[in-house]
């Protein structure tokens, strides 16, 4: 009988790359071999822009004005976003969006992982539809299972594919447009109480996080959602320019829910890891203290139109400033680069007071 080899070499070259590029990245710490990457628009490279059927895209000027091509590329922000400095810390390309390799028809492209977040989704169904068609974490999840994990398979064979997946990073960042929705809406808030909705969103996760652990995934990253009150578009609520703690509190109670969760789910798969990073807690440094960060404006986007640059979007008839290295927002409602990259290389830092149980370091090597 003749014996066919090549699935072998496939799997031996496959773990030797793997042990290779764990030697090295671009700060000299071991990485990972590819990067999944769920959530909304604070991580979404470009998937909105293939919803023929949204209007929340970031596919125009003046988004993208810092990016190395100049021009917009589907990210909400003027540069780059927390995904792409969380794949340079980790020594990768960007993870590319997902709907771009659909089109293209790209199975090889899945080896260093790929992007599925979508502006304006949430963790629950319903979030964004008001927008027109957006990719919600279910959903999400759904693609990761279906295609992704079975090509996989056809490229790498079940151990080469298991073996990528389990020293793989899996990121989500979500959740903030749940609890926007929540804030202005009666008809949520009179069918649930904040308890309630914000456990609803933790079942939800739970589901997921257990969906993407059956399909290989072991090593995961938690940012926790920041003080979305504290963005110009919530600011404009008050006369006085302050945070609307109302939804911050909302944040904080979603953040408490998500780490008690995820204690939960470690004590019933033993073998999963991750990191919950305290996104809350730095971003509110960084508001209460600007100075020690390099930023001068708190309060106010860089691009948009009237009160704080808020009450109209980043688009293109809108102004934008001069020097948006000095503004913690870019637009009514999401960071700058500059933003983002403090907030990334926090994450990298290992304090443990922002980054627990696990450091990265810690998560990476597990």
């Amino acid at each position: 009988m003749a014996f066919n080899a090549s699935p072998l070499i496939i799997t031996f070259f496959f773990i030797i790359f793997n042990f290779l590029s764990s030697k090295c990245s671009s700060n000299g710490n071991p990485t990972v071999p590819a990067v999944f990457v769920f959530g909304d628009s604070l991580v979404d490279v470009g998937n909105n822009n293939y919803l023929p059927f949204s209007i929340a895209k970031a596919d125009f000027p003046f988004n993208g004005i810092d990016f190395q091509s100049k021009k917009p590329t589907g990210r909400f922000s003027n540069g780059k976003n927390a995904a792409d400095f969380l794949a340079e810390k980790l020594g990768l390309p960007t993870s590319p969006p997902y709907l771009s390799l659909l089109l293209k028809k790209s199975k090889g492209s899945f080896l260093n992982g790929v992007n599925f977040a979508s502006g304006a989704s949430g963790i629950l169904s319903g979030t964004g539809l008001s927008l027109g068609i957006v990719i919600p974490l279910t959903k999400q999840v759904d693609y990761y299972t279906t295609r992704v994990y079975k090509d996989l398979v056809q490229k790498l064979g079940s151990y080469g594919t298991n073996k990528l997946l389990s020293k793989s990073l899996f990121v989500t960042v979500t959740g903030s447009n749940d609890l926007l929705s929540y804030s202005r809406s009666s008809g949520l808030r009179k069918k649930n109480t904040p308890q309630q909705y914000v456990d609803s969103m933790t079942l939800t996760m739970k589901t997921q996080i257990k969906r993407l652990y059956a399909y290989g995934a072991r090593k995961f990253l938690f940012p926790g959602l920041a003080n979305v009150g504290c963005a110009p578009s919530q600011r404009l609520k008050s006369k006085a320019e302050e945070c609307n703690e109302e939804v911050n509190s909302l944040c904080a109670k979603y953040n408490e829910g998500l780490k008690l969760m995820l204690q939960q789910l470690k004590s019933e798969l033993r073998d999963i890891n991750y990191s919950y990073f305290d996104t809350y807690t730095v971003l509110q440094n960084i508001i209460q203290k600007p100075a020690a960060y390099g930023f001068t404006e708190v309060k106010a986007a860089c691009c948009g139109l009237g009160k704080l640059n808020a009450e109209i979007p980043c688009i293109p008839v809108s102004t934008y400033c001069s020097d948006r290295s000095n503004h913690v927002f870019w637009d009514m409602v999401h960071p700058t680069e500059a933003t983002d990259r403090v907030l990334v290389n926090t994450i990298f830092d290992n304090q443990s007071q922002y980054i627990y149980p696990l450091n990265m370091r810690q998560l990476i090597a597990a």
